[in-house]
């Protein structure tokens, strides 16, 4: 499934049902959040630590909106032009959705800063354009909700940028990143995201993704790779032995710091015992759902 190959089939990207208490599940973002620092899980999935995002941050997040919204227009309308169009309107959307991060660009000589951030969202955009033409795609979905429980009990859930099927049946998942193409450590992150969603498709439809291929927007790379069903089955076995865990950790109130380089993009320093600091007093395992992925999650 080269650039320019052209799938079938088109599907909206369901929601999950607001207000429904649902139960605990693993998600990427939470599973690679244990793997780093099992108190970084706990801050985010039970204490619901607040952080503020960055201005790259919430721009990843505009970025994969406005291609979400590309792929809902028709072919020849997807152009880098009519992206750029999209751009102010689809962060008019988000900014009600999230009004806080208006608060990004309160300070003063904040009007020329988001002129510039416009036109840096706008370069992402280009670079996407320059990996692939829309216009020779057609995916069966974007921002795809995917939710599966393992033979195990273990519930996985997480949202794919999109699912490309060709006319032969094989399945390509894309991801999007707006940062720089990483080096190992970050390679492996975004790996262990790619396989966490092959994991959940194999066992959705019977079929191992022919192809994960990550488009890394700041530098215009890509990387593409390709699973086989022993490894799924053995990654499988990883997120089981991640889940147990933490339910481990849960029961128990013991999420440990593990210190690490990551150390210093952590919101959560000040209350961090390998920083002098002192976590809140354990809420108890959460309810009702700590697998969930936030807009900022799912962006990068």
């Amino acid at each position: 499934m080269a650039n320019g190959s052209t799938t079938t089939g088109t599907a909206p990207a369901p929601r999950p049902t607001g207000g429904a208490t649902r139960r605990p599940a693993l998600s990427p973002s939470r599973a690679s959040d244990f793997k780093q620092c099992p108190l970084l899980y706990r801050f985010r999935a039970v204490d619901r630590l607040p952080e503020t995002p960055t201005r790259a941050q919430v721009r990843g997040t505009l970025v994969h909106s406005v291609l979400e919204r590309v792929f809902a227009l028709d072919r020849a309308e997807r152009t880098p032009d009519r992206a750029r169009d999209l751009l102010r309107p689809t962060w008019s959307q988000l900014s009600e959705e999230c009004p806080e991060w208006m608060e990004l660009f309160d300070d003063a000589g904040s009007g020329d800063e988001l002129a510039e951030w416009f036109r840096s969202a706008e370069t992402l955009l280009d670079s996407y354009f320059a990996l692939e033409d829309p216009r020779r795609l057609d995916p069966e979905a974007c921002e795809l909700h995917v939710e599966t429980e393992l033979g195990s009990g273990v519930l996985l859930r997480g949202y794919i940028d999109r699912l490309d099927v060709a006319p032969t049946g094989e399945i390509r998942v894309v991801d999007y990143k707006t940062g720089a193409a990483p080096r190992q450590i970050g390679e492996a992150k975004a790996l262990f995201q790619m396989k966490f969603y092959a994991v959940v498709l194999w066992r959705l439809r019977g079929i191992v993704p022919r192809q994960l291929k990550l488009l890394y927007l700041r530098d215009g790379q890509e990387l593409a790779y390709t699973p086989d069903e022993p490894e799924l089955a053995r990654f499988e076995r990883t997120l089981e032995a991640i889940w147990q865990a933490i339910l481990k950790a849960g029961r128990t109130g013991d999420f440990r710091p593990s210190p690490s380089k990551l150390c210093g993009w952590c919101s959560h320093q000040a209350l961090c015992p390998s920083f002098g600091g002192t976590p809140p007093e354990y809420p108890g395992w959460p309810e009702p759902d700590p697998g969930e992925e936030s807009l900022l999650d799912r962006a990068d």
